[in-house]
């Protein structure tokens, strides 16, 4: 989800921006091509599907309308995001196998085995207690079940360096980072089956690259008309602190998957 705290992190300004950087409804890198590869072989058809941390919905109607998915949840703990989101997926073809609920942080509000695939995008980063959440994600998937997501992760554990240091300080949102060890602990800890990692921080090492060169560039005025100067150039400065810590390797975004036993 986009947040642990009551604060909202994500504000319309914000929204605005990484939506002009990524798509209208996507508040994550990489567009439709990144998440049809963290779906790279999950087949959605008919199946009942929550969407983890779905900000402003643009994933969650994808997987209804392109992935044939037969019911999607998509949740969220902050009500800017959600607006959006409900906004926008009134009118869609699909609008009736969509439901947007805002959540408070802590277990999911789910019975158990309730859904067949459970998806995150890049949300998990903001839960501290990896543990406890793929505890919980084990329970509410039906036998079978897959988890299916991607997120930020850090190489290590422990205390980050100067420069991953600069870069929260720079993002300024509530990231709890960890280590692909962690997350591939947590999942078997849980209970998951057939565990995968995969490392994307070559592709995102280079996307940021471009990214920025295109802030500090052509896509300055379309960004700054849509969310402000000052949030651009803000934004400016996290995306070269970013790129430091994605050229060493530290800030190293992965995609992830297990499944429940049958």
């Amino acid at each position: 989800m986009t947040s642990v705290h009551d604060e909202v992190e994500y504000t319309d300004e914000s929204i605005n921006f990484l939506e002009t950087l990524w798509g209208e409804g996507y508040l994550s890198p990489g567009g439709p091509e990144e998440v049809r590869a963290v779906l790279e072989g999950i087949d959605l058809t008919g199946k009942t599907v929550l969407d983890i941390g779905c900000g402003s919905g643009g994933i969650t109607r994808s997987l209804a309308a392109d992935y044939g998915a037969a019911r999607v949840v998509g949740i969220d703990v902050e009500a800017p995001v959600l607006e959006q989101a409900r906004r926008r997926a009134k009118d869609d073809e699909t609008s009736e196998r969509l439901e947007f609920i805002q959540v408070e942080p802590g277990p999911l509000p789910f019975a158990d085995g309730e859904f067949d695939i459970v998806f995150s995008k890049d949300s998990m980063i903001h839960i501290p207690d990896k543990e406890t959440l793929f505890a919980d994600i084990m329970r509410i998937l039906a036998p079978g079940g897959w988890l299916v997501a991607s997120d930020w992760l850090m190489s290590h554990d422990g205390k980050p360096s100067a420069d991953m240091r600069h870069y929260l300080d720079c993002e300024g949102l509530s990231f709890a980072m960890a280590s692909p060890r962690r997350y591939q602990s947590a999942l078997e800890g849980a209970g998951f089956l057939d565990v995968e990692l995969r490392n994307r921080n070559p592709w995102y090492r280079e996307v940021a690259h471009r990214e920025l060169a295109a802030l500090e560039g052509d896509l300055y005025d379309k960004a700054a008309a849509a969310a402000g100067r000052d949030v651009v150039d803000a934004n400016i400065q996290t995306w070269r602190a970013m790129s430091v810590v994605l050229d060493s390797g530290e800030h190293c975004p992965h995609h992830l998957r297990g499944r429940k036993p049958a």
